[in-house]
């Protein structure tokens, strides 16, 4: 991942390279199964979790290649265990999963069968992390998605040998796509580094379609660059820890999804010092505002040393799960829900499911919104525009209870009441069936 203070300029074109004339495409399944999706756990993991200062730590801390490789003699990985990961998942109301297979530092969680030295084989802990990833996934009806690098601060050939390592990137990629069976996306990062060179992506990209044809296509276009698409086998464009925006579509000679990665702190990897960690409201929030737009949340944990999800973070999901089951579970508008064109003040918004409308009321109370400085609205009035049709009563998710509205046109004004004592779902969400 790129770090929050550095600025990185994109190789690939802008967005307008891709788009054609007419009306927006319909989106492929693929692309259509990840939208609904909608939630997934992104976990930075490797050698760097034994310094538990950041994944970055090798190239902060300046650590030679030499000294920084001699972690590989205690990485034990004891307690990584893929069942485990896809069980918090599961639980947190994530549907799929991202690990990263290699990471910036050059060392691969997976038997790259003699194209490097640098893998998890090479380690007492002696097993490839990636099939155990996989398959732990998969029990836990978790779809395995893989993190692949682009830069790689240890091999040589990434400054002296250009043409060979694209393709010690393509034969990587080969065995990720031949040896574990199906996988649900690529998420590729790096290519902001060198944003001028040819980095293949015709036969980069080629590979997972010769080998798994649905597979998700993304490449992390950095900080700086949310939301820009270039190469036409993307299927997802990138917000890292920005906001999530509605794609435009209109033209676009393909229909192209966003996702928003996000992480606890301000690293992806364990950072034992890093005390900044987000709460369980926050992640609702994040999760309602990139669903606001029609995106995915890819929500971040760096596993501590031995391959254990930290404490704090695994019951900071499980929260976030409850919130999910509270607002409908798997047959709510997390999932389902579609923008629709229907906007409150404010962060308000509504969904669509079906013949459904999901109307989200932020900051009710002055506990609903302590960390951006937000002013609670508290309960009373709420406008939403855009409302198209007959709808009937609304009822709150949470407790079922009725609400008063008034329409005007496509105008609605929901009155929206105050939590029950003892209750704060941070974000509340009201049901209107159509009539």
């Amino acid at each position: 991942m790129a770090l929050p203070h550095m600025r990185w300029e994109l190789q690939e074109p802008a967005q307008e390279s891709v788009r054609g004339t007419g009306d927006p495409p319909k989106p492929l399944e693929r692309i259509r199964a990840f939208e609904r999706m909608a939630f997934g756990l992104f976990l930075h993991y490797g050698l760097y979790s034994q310094l538990g200062a950041g994944e970055w730590a090798m190239n902060m801390q300046r650590i030679p290649k030499e000294r920084y490789m001699g972690l590989m003699q205690s990485f034990h990985a004891k307690e990584f265990s893929g069942n485990e990961l896809g069980r918090a998942a599961r639980r947190a109301g994530m549907r799929y999963a991202t690990l990263t297979s290699r990471h910036h530092d050059g060392f691969s969680l997976y038997d790259t069968r003699g194209l490097s030295p640098l893998d998890v084989t090479k380690t007492p802990a002696a097993r490839d992390l990636v099939l155990d990833f996989v398959e732990g996934c998969r029990l836990n009806g978790v779809v395995p998605t893989l993190y692949c690098t682009t830069l790689d601060w240890s091999d040589e050939r990434f400054e002296q040998d250009w043409d060979g390592y694209q393709q010690y990137l393509r034969a990587s990629l080969e065995l990720l796509c031949t040896q574990y069976g199906e996988i649900g996306g690529f998420w590729f990062d790096g290519n902001w580094s060198k944003p001028d060179a040819d980095w293949q992506l015709d036969a980069l990209y080629g590979v997972i379609r010769k080998h798994q044809p649905e597979a998700l296509i993304i490449n992390n276009t950095g900080l700086e660059k949310g939301g820009v698409l270039g190469h036409p086998e993307i299927d997802s464009v990138t917000f890292e820890r920005g906001r999530a925006e509605a794609l435009d579509r209109t033209g676009m000679s393909k229909y192209v999804t966003g996702e928003m990665c996000h992480t606890f702190n301000f690293h992806w990897g364990i950072a034992h010092k890093d005390f900044n960690n987000l709460s369980p409201a926050h992640v609702i929030e994040e999760l309602c505002m990139t669903r606001r737009a029609g995106a995915n949340l890819l929500m971040n944990v760096g596993p501590e040393a031995s391959g254990k999800l930290p404490d704090y973070e695994r019951a900071a999901l499980a929260r976030v799960g409850d919130w999910i089951e509270l607002m409908g579970g798997s047959k709510g508008p997390v999932y389902s829900g579609e923008p629709c064109g229907v906007a409150g003040e404010g962060r308000d918004f509504g969904l669509l499911v079906g013949t459904t409308l999901y109307l989200f009321v932020f900051d009710l109370t002055p506990t609903a919104d302590s960390r951006h400085g937000v002013p609670a609205r508290g309960p009373g009035e709420r406008l939403f525009t855009g409302v198209v049709g007959e709808w009937g009563t609304p009822r709150w998710l949470d407790n079922g209870g009725e609400l008063a509205a008034k329409r005007e046109g496509q105008r609605l004004t929901l009155t929206a009441t105050k939590y029950p004592y003892g209750t704060n779902t941070v974000v509340r969400v009201a049901r209107l069936d159509r009539v």
